[in-house]
């Protein structure tokens, strides 16, 4: 099977990058033809024979040149030379199945347009939720609130909110592409979403994508193999906390910002002395992470952390925290905790709580609920019994892995051949 990967970036950059590659290597093992379609870009790793790219376009760059960030943005709603690549390089590699990730801004939806002049089927993994929502986030960053203001085809909330980085002239051009596309009815040329959530698969329905296209299919994950005891001894020793790591502890890993629960994780922090809590992590609020972790004898801040640290930080801590403050799709970093074996305290918002068993394998509580996740990060400090049945729980999680998602994929595709 021929298939033709499209993401506007073609290089490890995000999770829904990490998907991309991973999915199109394990289609690749399997014998099938897999070529890319981005920006160009020379952090690219992958991708096609004829060596055509979109110009790269940095959406979020642009200056304060009005007329600079108009020229910029209207490029970004309609993109004539991307569509022109995309029909160019469909007559080329003839292929039996286009498999979309994130296009918006930068490729945009005129793809779907080249692939239905050839009639080439068309599949996208909803990495956001930007169908349904103008700035992809169901949140307003400036006033630090979920908001779902648009729903119902109201997307000139998005320019009334200034939602896309407090920008009166993006945000206009964001509502412009939502009411664009949607009035031309685009999204439902696609014949099949793949859904991360049932969360997301209900909000872009709701935004008017047929329920027959929607195909929920939570993101893998491989069961990671947990280090041994010397091994995790030596890699958390050699970290650089800037004191002592402590035997126990609670884990928070990812980006330090207020959406992600930071203010309110820290707040928790002060309120339980007698728990120790690690962050490792970079963003917006790290500088109040180093600040705690400087005052509080309880906070430890390890950094940006990845490979076999980070999975040493998770695999040693009682349990990790996922307190989110806004609608996440599918975090990955639960399935990693699960995978290595360590439960999860993560709020109910969004699909987080899809992915977590409360009572079996970690607990759910209300997001942003300072006095619940308080309560939850007592529980599993305090009851050992608890925190063992759950530990044990996670070990035995039948999780999704790549090579089981992989044959769901492929009979997908032959569905839509």
């Amino acid at each position: 099977m021929k298939i033709l990967m499209t993401n506007k970036f073609l290089y490890p950059n995000g999770g829904s990058e990490t998907y991309m590659l991973k999915l199109g290597q394990a289609l690749a093992d399997r014998g099938h033809e897999v070529q890319y379609y981005g920006m160009e870009d020379p952090q690219n790793t992958v991708g096609n024979r004829l060596g055509l790219y979109a110009p790269n376009v940095d959406y979020h760059g642009g200056g304060k040149n009005p007329v600079t960030l108009a020229a910029t943005a209207l490029s970004t709603v309609y993109s004539r030379t991307a569509k022109a690549q995309m029909e160019e390089l469909i007559r080329s590699v003839q292929p039996d199945v286009i498999h979309f990730n994130n296009i918006n801004f930068q490729l945009t939806p005129s793809l779907y347009y080249a692939a239905k002049k050839y009639d080439v089927p068309m599949v996208q993994t909803v990495h956001d939720v930007q169908i349904a929502c103008p700035c992809h986030r169901f949140y307003v960053e400036h006033e630090e609130r979920i908001c779902e203001d648009c729903k119902g085809g109201k997307y000139y909330h998005c320019l009334k909110n200034k939602c896309v980085q407090g920008s009166t002239l993006k945000s206009g051009l964001a509502a412009f592409e939502s009411y664009y596309y949607h009035t031309r009815d685009s999204y439902n040329l696609v014949d099949a979403y793949v859904c991360p959530s049932r969360f997301i698969a209900k909000k872009i329905t709701e935004a008017g994508v047929r329920d027959s296209a929607i195909h929920v299919m939570h993101n893998f994950a491989e069961q990671a193999e947990r280090p041994s005891d010397a091994v995790l001894a030596e890699t958390l020793s050699s970290l650089d906390v800037g004191k002592p790591l402590p035997e126990r502890y609670a884990l928070y890993f990812g980006r330090l910002s207020r959406e992600k629960g930071i203010g309110t994780l820290l707040q928790v922090a002060a309120e339980l002395p007698q728990v120790n809590f690690v962050f490792a992590g970079s963003g917006p609020l790290e500088a109040a992470v180093r600040e705690a972790a400087a005052a509080k004898s309880n906070v430890f801040f390890a950094g940006f952390q990845s490979g076999t640290a980070l999975h040493a930080l998770i695999a040693g801590a009682d349990f990790t925290l996922y307190p989110s403050e806004w609608y996440e799709n599918c975090p990955l970093s639960i399935l990693e905790s699960e995978a290595l074996g360590t439960p999860v305290i993560g709020s109910d918002l969004g699909g987080t709580p899809e992915l977590i068993e409360h009572g079996s394998n970690g607990l759910v509580f209300p997001g942003g609920n300072a006095e619940a996740l308080q309560s939850a990060v007592r529980t599993l400090w305090e009851d050992n019994d608890m925190l063992a049945s759950m530990q044990e729980a996670c070990r035995k999680t039948d999780l999704y892995t790549l090579d089981r998602y992989t044959d769901d994929i492929i009979k997908l595709y032959n569905n839509l051949k």
